[in-house]
């Protein structure tokens, strides 16, 4: 069987799976590979930065004669940004976190289809009202940063799903095999938008020692958190948490966030241990699905394989 979806015909891809855009492992191969493997490559701009688009576009652009496109951190743009990333001609730009208002109708006005992820049913609404081509109902379970109010994937998909129809919804969070994919499927999802089982991948940009814990990791192990955003310094606003694996400095201070915040002298001392190698540079962004993870592929082979198993378990469903 060959699932077609809107999703699947409107990029003119074989698989109703897109890659998440993860800002600093979604970088040009990563794109460049799902896209060739049938999929939908998202590059993980976050706040449009000139120099890594400048980077990281003609990698994809040359790896690649399907279709690709740009993901964005909403709070952390502005015009200027959307403008840039629209030079490179993007097929589509997902806009996460924050208010898409600004921004949407420039997008659609240069013919690239408009991606809003929402975690919430109001954030649904608008992304309705403002004319989005396809909205991503992310749930809990996905790794790095969403709503510290979400709800998980299972029951929020369907609730997005009739809320916009006819517009087309994607979900995210929890899925790291072909048995998600069909899973959001089932849910009435045209496909699925997957983000930690890439960062195990060949072509992630992702030091070794993370998609290691990635690999070794387990969905028990993972908690959503704002710990270590404000150990770093991180400017991301606080209705956003990040489901990240154990970290030592999340045990210090889980539950006493405000303190440190106000605690300048704890946070240099995180990025003194990260300049001594005693913590990873960054926090290893993992969902609860990580446990499924086991091997680091190429992409493209993940894509189909990812495909292949979706087909699998919905004939197998429909058996019953």
């Amino acid at each position: 069987m060959t699932l077609s979806t809107a999703f699947t015909k409107l990029f003119g891809v074989r698989h109703p799976i897109a890659l998440a855009p993860m800002g600093g492992s979604a970088g040009g191969e990563l794109a460049a590979a799902v896209s060739r493997g049938g999929g939908l490559g998202l590059l993980g701009s976050g706040n449009g930065d000139a120099d890594w688009l400048a980077r990281e576009v003609p990698i994809v652009a040359k790896g690649t004669t399907g279709p690709w496109g740009v993901g964005l951190w909403t709070w952390a743009i502005d015009v200027g940004a959307v403008e840039r990333v629209l030079e490179h001609g993007p097929r589509a730009v997902m806009l996460s976190f924050g208010d898409p208002s600004p921004f949407a109708e420039r997008i659609r006005r240069a013919g690239a289809a408009l991606i809003l992820q929402v975690t919430d049913l109001e954030e649904a609404r608008q992304a309705v009202d403002l004319g989005a081509d396809f909205i991503v109902a992310q749930g809990t379970e996905s790794g790095g940063h969403g709503s510290r109010h979400g709800r998980s994937t299972l029951p929020f998909v369907p609730l997005v799903v009739d809320l916009a129809a006819p517009v087309p919804v994607l979900a995210a969070g929890g899925i790291a095999d072909g048995r998600g994919v069909a899973a959001a499927l089932a849910l009435g999802a045209a496909g699925a938008v997957i983000g930690t089982r890439f960062q195990a991948t060949a072509e992630a940009v992702v030091h070794p020692s993370i998609a290691t814990a990635i690999v070794e990791g387990r969905g028990q192990d993972t908690e959503r958190n704002r710990v270590l955003d404000i150990a770093r310094g991180s400017q991301w606003p606080s209705r956003y948490t990040a489901r990240t694996l154990g970290h030592r400095y999340l045990d210090q201070w889980r539950g006493r966030e405000a303190e440190l915040a106000a605690d300048p002298q704890a946070q240099r001392a995180y990025q003194d241990d990260v300049a001594r190698g005693e913590v990873p540079p960054l926090p290893v962004w993992a969902g609860e699905a990580v446990d499924l993870i086991t091997d680091l592929p190429h992409a493209a082979d993940l894509v189909a394989a990812l495909g292949a198993q979706a087909e699998d378990a919905l004939t197998r469903a429909g058996r019953h």
